[in-house]
């Protein structure tokens, strides 16, 4: 039976001029954040050993924060290394999408034990499908269950891309609803590895939450975010 076309995919095409300017003005707009300085691979804590890989786009890179100390990495590393002797390695990159990511971790050596992942809002912006999106996403925990070894992944929600401040409506409406089909399919992959934990953040409207260009988000959300993926890694 086919999938009944959803309101915003039929208005997009009449949509189309003002969208493409939208994003054209986003994109002119947008404050250009860099990565953060700071190490992306290190060991920290005392405890049994845990190899853990950080792994995604320009929020698991930690645009937005000025350090990696402030980024995901470095909360969820100094969380984790309370309980264990943490060997981190982060591999992540602004404007990757899942392909991208698999490209990457396919000649990565080595084996981890856990993993976080943060992936989605390049794929909505270039236009993947839901069903490109799960297979590539289902590629992509196949290799890190399989070729890394990976005992405990925590996959981030794609982000409400509807609430990022520097998006203008109808472009916020449009690229959110496509990236809540896009957490739909997430959520289903992850439900077919025992090894999956799919991870929403359910954050409050408080402008303190986003960074300065209105896109990513600030030290405060990563110490949320890392604050959850920590707790669900636990739990393995």
């Amino acid at each position: 039976m086919p999938v009944p076309i959803a309101s915003d995919q039929i208005l997009r095409l009449p949509l189309l001029p003002v969208l493409a300017a939208q994003g054209l003005s986003v994109r002119r707009n947008a404050q250009l954040l860099p990565e953060p300085i700071g190490p992306r691979e290190g060991r920290e804590g005392r405890g049994p050993r845990l190899r853990l890989l950080i792994a995604g786009d320009s929020s698991a890179a930690g645009v937005g924060a000025g350090t990696q100390a402030q980024a995901l990495s470095g909360h969820l590393v100094a969380r984790l290394a309370k309980h264990y002797a943490v060997e981190w390695r982060l591999e992540a990159a602004t404007g990757h999408t899942t392909q991208d990511m698999i490209d990457r971790l396919c000649s990565l050596d080595g084996q981890f034990d856990m993993a976080v992942t943060a992936l989605g809002v390049n794929d909505v912006t270039r236009g993947a499908s839901q069903k490109r999106f799960i297979e590539r996403q289902t590629r992509l925990l196949n290799l890190l269950t399989g070729q890394l070894g990976v005992r405990r992944v925590v996959v981030t929600a794609v982000p409400q891309m509807n609430r990022f401040p520097a998006l203008p409506q109808p472009l916020a409406w449009v690229l959110g609803r496509q990236a809540e089909r896009l957490d739909q399919g997430l959520q289903q992959v992850a439900t077919r590895f025992l090894q999956a934990r799919h991870l929403t953040l359910d954050l409050p409207d408080d402008p303190a939450l986003a960074a300065l260009d209105g896109y990513h988000p600030s030290p405060k959300t990563y110490a949320i975010w890392a604050e959850e993926a920590a707790r669900l890694l636990r739990q393995a």
